[in-house]
């Protein structure tokens, strides 16, 4: 079985599971000095974009091809190479064609795509001046973006008119007191597998990014459904299309409604916590949908607790780790985090109470 893994900073979490599976890794990438490249059977340095990985699939005769693209930027692309290597040569390739990146990467796409197909969504607009908006809080943010860049949560007309002078027009969102939910959705084939509801802290004011926030899993809310959540984020993934992994964002409201607010069809920042809470590690399944061994039915969501909690630099954590935890260190320099499972939820807050007081320790030597 040979496979092209397009992309090499994510391919760290798959590089391992793929050759003991047996699988000769070819890996694709356009950055000379990027990470992870030494960890393939071979590699490629190619011009961004995908027509060189199309000519190394079919130069190496590939089996599959799976896109390891955590940003929003290439999706688009991707889909067409999808789209090519299946129709033309019968490649499968672990990820989602054309109209589920059109409506994933545009956020007004996305809210026409609640709209029409009535999955509750908050009120929305497109707007151009500051007379647009009547009331206030509201959420503005670009169509295109990810990660909380260009979005800000307006409360003041001021604050209206500072974010269209910078932007010139955005896309308004009623602004929805709660919290924030995530749920990644594994399909192929037709097969849908959603995994957990994490729970990603209060919707907030002053837009703090999410790399900044301490995440739990499973969301364990009061008036909130996890069961409603999955069942939510599968009918989205199901009715875009989407294949391989995808993750929905929603928000629980103070009132218990799930509100739909967003759509990524890519690897999930959630893919750690998502693990550590079920045992169901999404990349390596995407390894399997490549290698045709993806088989939902058999596979069983352990019932674990998880947070993953944001430490920067953080030095030797095993002494923080009370026994019984797993953890896991992931992310770039000086934004790192720590993913920590457990099959009791106190030794969980145990430890977010020993980073958090590692962390005010750290601001006070500073």
């Amino acid at each position: 079985m040979r496979i092209l893994f397009i992309g090499s900073r994510l391919f760290n979490d798959v590089a391992e599971y793929a050759s003991a599976m047996g699988v000769t890794t070819i890996l694709s990438e356009s950055n000379p000095d990027a990470p992870n490249l030494e960890l393939a059977d071979s590699y490629h340095i190619v011009p961004r974009g995908m027509e060189g990985p199309l000519e190394i699939a079919l130069r190496e005769d590939v089996d599959a091809v799976v896109p390891l693209i955590g940003v929003d930027g290439p999706l688009r692309d991707v889909a067409w190479l999808k789209e090519k290597l299946e129709a033309d040569y019968g490649v499968p390739v672990v990820a989602s064609g054309p109209e589920a990146a059109e409506i994933s990467t545009d956020k007004f796409k996305t809210k026409e795509f609640f709209s029409r197909n009535r999955i509750r969504t908050p009120e929305y607009d497109l707007i151009d001046s500051p007379e647009d908006v009547t009331e206030m809080p509201v959420v503005l943010k670009q169509r295109e973006g990810q990660g909380g860049s260009g979005v800000m949560v307006a409360a003041t007309p001021s604050d209206v008119r500072e974010y269209l002078h910078a932007h010139d027009h955005a896309l308004m969102e009623e602004y929805i007191q709660g919290r924030e939910i995530s749920v990644e959705v594994l399909r192929w084939n037709d097969e849908t597998l959603p995994l957990v509801a994490v729970d990603k802290g209060d919707t907030r004011m002053d837009g703090l990014h999410p790399l900044r926030k301490v995440k739990r899993a499973p969301a364990i809310i009061r008036g909130f459904d996890g069961m409603e959540a999955l069942a939510m984020a599968s009918e989205v993934t199901e009715l875009l299309g989407a294949e391989g992994n995808t993750d929905v964002d929603m928000i629980v409201s103070e009132d218990g409604k799930l509100y739909a607010i967003e759509v990524n069809t890519r690897p999930s920042g959630t893919r750690y916590i998502s693990e550590a809470a079920t045992e169901i590690n999404p990349m390596h399944c995407l390894v399997d949908m490549a290698a045709g061994n993806w088989k939902p039915g058999e596979i069983r969501r352990k019932n674990h607790y998880a947070v993953e909690i944001p430490i920067g630099n953080p030095g030797d954590l095993e002494s923080f780790m009370p026994d019984g935890t797993r953890w896991v260190l992931h992310g770039p320099r000086n934004h790192m985090r720590v993913t920590v499972g457990a099959n009791d939820p106190e030794l969980l807050e145990l430890v977010i109470k020993k980073l958090g007081d590692l962390d005010v320790h750290r601001r006070q030597v500073i």
